[in-house]
């Protein structure tokens, strides 16, 4: 049973629309509960935001039956609090369980001290949140931003359109120590799965770790010889192949007996397929490695890129080198975004085997339906092609899009054009949209997989720009006060 929020106040409490925020407050946190506030306290945009948080239930779910769950209300709170301020649930758990100002903002009163948030509450119930539903409450912030600075409703927006990378939580990869993170899970996983029938196959799966631990170090600390004499570097290349052969023949002869283990399970009576479909996808990274290996090193081949994976954990992981001084690679994934003049980001798009170019036309059609009123957008270069800047020009009114290499007379004189000239300078605006997107918590997703991957760029993307409205509503407010003390 999940209701929005209880609208009955309870002895104690104190009602949303009434709670004070410190409108000098530079802090985040007053910011962005005011922006929530704003929400709460609107009925029009309070209908379409709960009317949002509904499909947050799984379909077909009775709302009116069973245990109660966390209220859809806190969830939005406490999950925004979380990327804004960048914590992780440790963190947010204390907050939520003692900071005075945010439990009343999650419906607490004088009474309710005994009420706390595990750690696994918080992680189950800010997973139900989809990337879908957080893009449509955006919407509804958005609009919620341009009513409070708009005086005339027909005002055009203007946009800056770039892309950012948000880093995987994974550690730098190579071929030997992707091999070992899937043969540690395949041991880990089949000798869990033995201690429940009980089979002791597996009985020494720690010491076998150890052991190929062991082997993989010695890899690892392996050096390629720098000495100008023949021999001895002919005398360290056959040490390290050596190395190597000791690390894959142990990993081998331990994965042929997973291999055997896995056809003695299949005759027992419970029901092992989950467990050994989640052994079985670890044991083919294992293999994909160990092949991999053989061919790059002992053979000497030259592996393609499209062949590489760069996370046994996080496959999505992509090897993005964007030319940027002090970065000469990021494991992640790019993220594009697209902000108006005011500073809200009107859409984003995480980008999975995409290029800038490749989005370009795409992106900004979506945006263009979120926001009929966007007119005109600043790109980069990287978005340019001769078809793109077509399609663009019948999409948007202004398009601001520099081309590559040598410009032609037509485009050097559209290029020096006043409108085109101050239009470009302001679109180096952007960068300080993604810098305070990577200081709000989307430099790194911590989150596993893509689902949680995407959720997590969205729930960052919601969560600044409640922020920025509750600035301007906070602003304002400020400016009120000092003119009624003038």
């Amino acid at each position: 049973m999940r209701t929005i929020i209880h609208r009955q106040l309870k002895i104690g409490e104190t009602d949303i629309g009434s709670i004070n925020l410190d409108s000098r407050s530079r802090d985040e946190i007053p910011k962005l509960l005011k922006g929530l506030q704003h929400i709460y306290c609107t009925p029009e945009l309070n209908e379409r935001v709960f009317a949002i948080l509904q499909d947050v239930v799984p379909k077909g779910t009775d709302v009116n039956t069973g245990r109660p769950g966390m209220e859809l209300w806190k969830i939005l709170v406490l999950g925004s609090l979380r990327l804004i301020c960048n914590w992780d649930y440790d963190k947010l758990k204390e907050i939520a369980d003692n900071h005075k100002t945010l439990r009343q903002m999650l419906g607490h009163g004088l009474y309710d001290d005994d009420i706390t948030y595990p750690v696994q509450t918080l992680k189950d119930n800010i997973a139900l949140l989809t990337s879908e539903v957080l893009d449509r409450i955006n919407q509804v912030v958005v609009e919620a931003g341009h009513r409070q600075l708009h005086k005339k409703k027909e005002a055009k927006l203007k946009g800056r359109c770039d892309s950012f990378v948000v880093e995987t939580n994974v550690h730098f990869p190579t071929d030997i120590n992707l091999l070992f993170d899937a043969f540690r899970k395949v041991l880990t996983l089949i000798a869990t799965l033995c201690s429940q029938i009980p089979l002791s196959d597996w009985r020494q799966s720690a010491h076998l770790i150890r052991k190929v631990k062991r082997l993989f170090r010695a890899v690892q600390k392996m050096k390629r010889s720098t000495s100008k004499n023949p021999e001895k570097k002919k005398e360290q290349e056959k040490k390290i192949e050596k190395a190597y052969q000791n690390y894959l023949s142990e990993v081998e002869y331990q994965l042929d007996r997973v291999r055997e283990t896995l056809e003695k399970l299949q005759s027992y009576e419970q029901d092992f397929e989950k467990p050994i479909f989640v052994i079985r996808q670890y044991f083919t990274d294992a293999e994909r490695q160990l092949d991999q290996i053989r061919r790059r090193v002992l053979a000497g081949e030259t592996m393609a890129h499209e062949q590489k994976v760069f996370s046994i954990f996080e496959p999505h992981t992509e090897w993005i080198v964007k030319g940027k001084a002090g970065i000469s690679q990021e494991l992640g994934l790019p993220v594009c975004i697209l902000e108006d003049q005011y500073g809200f980001i009107l859409n984003h798009r995480v980008m999975q085997h995409e290029k800038d170019l490749d989005i370009a036309v795409l992106f900004t059609r979506e945006t263009v339906e979120k926001f009929p009123k966007l007119s005109g957008c600043s790109y980069d270069k990287g978005f340019y092609s001769p078809q793109n800047r077509e399609d663009l020009e019948q999409v948007l009114e202004k398009v601001i899009l520099p081309k590559k290499g040598r410009l032609s007379a037509q485009d050097s004189e559209r290029e020096h054009s006043d409108s085109f000239r101050q239009l470009r300078r302001r679109h180096s605006a952007v960068e300080s949209a993604i810098n305070a997107l990577e200081n709000h918590g989307l430099d790194r997703c911590p989150d596993h997989g893509m689902v949680a991957f995407k959720r997590y760029v969205s729930l960052a993307v919601a969560a600044r720009n409640l922020q920025k409205l509750g600035n301007i509503i906070l602003q304002k407010e400020q400016k009120t006060k000092r003119l009624k003390a003038a």
